[in-house]
């Protein structure tokens, strides 16, 4: 029976609860899947016949040395799914400019990068008014589950100038940073996620932030909740488009996005730890599994 790896980080050693009916799954097929901490140093990553990173939630807070994991494994000879190359593009959100150059909508963008020469003189405010957006989404680079994050009113930014500017531009010269204008819709009527297996549709999750609470980000650490959802056939095709915008083949996908005009603007592409909501229908973890036993 071969073994893979279901990688991890130290805070979640056993996966996500949602994971486990995809070990049990794989198990059927005679595969088993081991979790296993990423910067783990006793983990014997050379006896896997694959490494699929899951729930590395981590990563950004150390994405170089999480990368040398990912090239160290690889330097084993061990497959990695998603692969390499697609988990560096998906690290950094600038991915988001190359999906917008290949046809995809996405969510107005400023990116204020590392290399950016005003970046030590940069403000929020002159960035707010530069765009004219009134209410913004501030958002590091390099980031997961909205760490990081903040929104920000054009009055607050002007009155507490001091404090957004000393956050932006410690973010900034960390890995850069992105300011997009608050989508009010992703509040009142939740954020969508499509998720693929092998490029083949799943099933889907809306996301809806916590009620009565002010707070404006839809994941579960935040309170955030999740119900499945049927994606209309026209969101799906456009979810599909932006799957296939994307560098390479994935063995999952998350597709995140707000429908504005009855049309999906997307806001994230994951193909590098996203949550894959297995407990929402009772097919996915098998859909899962079909997909990891074809691409070993």
């Amino acid at each position: 029976m071969p073994a893979i790896a279901l990688a991890t980080y130290a805070a979640l050693p056993n996966l996500a609860a949602d994971e486990h009916p995809l070990i049990a799954r794989l198990a059927e097929r005679d595969i088993r899947a081991v979790p296993a901490v990423w910067d783990d140093p006793a983990v014997a990553w050379q006896y896997f016949a694959g490494v699929i990173v899951r729930s590395c939630w981590d990563y950004h807070l150390r994405p170089a040395e999480f990368f040398q994991w990912i090239d160290r494994v690889t330097s084993l000879g061990v497959p990695i799914w998603n692969s390499p190359a697609t988990l560096r593009w998906n690290s950094r959100k600038t991915y988001l400019h190359d999906l917008t150059i290949g046809g995809v909508r996405t969510l107005p963008t400023l990116w204020l990068l590392g290399d950016n020469p005003r970046r030590a003189t940069v403000s929020l405010v002159d960035v707010i008014e530069d765009t004219g957006w009134e209410h913004v989404v501030v958002k590091p680079v390099v980031s997961s589950s909205a760490h990081e994050t903040w929104e920000v009113w054009r009055d607050d930014a002007r009155e507490n100038a001091a404090m957004h500017d000393a956050r932006l531009r410690t973010l900034i010269a960390r890995h850069g940073v992105m300011v997009q204008p608050f989508v009010p819709e992703i509040a009142s009527d939740g954020e969508l996620s499509l998720l693929f297996f092998g490029g083949t549709f799943s099933h889907a999750v809306i996301k809806r932030v916590p009620t009565g609470t002010g707070e404006f980000r839809v994941q579960r650490e935040y309170g955030g909740t999740h119900e499945s959802v049927t994606p209309p056939p026209a969101i799906l095709r456009q979810a599909e488009h932006a799957l296939r915008s994307a560098p390479g083949e994935s063995l999952y996908a998350r597709v995140d996005g707000v429908l504005l005009d009855r049309n999906l603007v997307v806001t994230e592409v994951e193909l590098l730890e996203p949550s894959l909501f297995l407990d929402v229908v009772p097919e996915a973890p098998e859909r899962f599994a079909a997909a990891i036993a074809a691409a070993l």
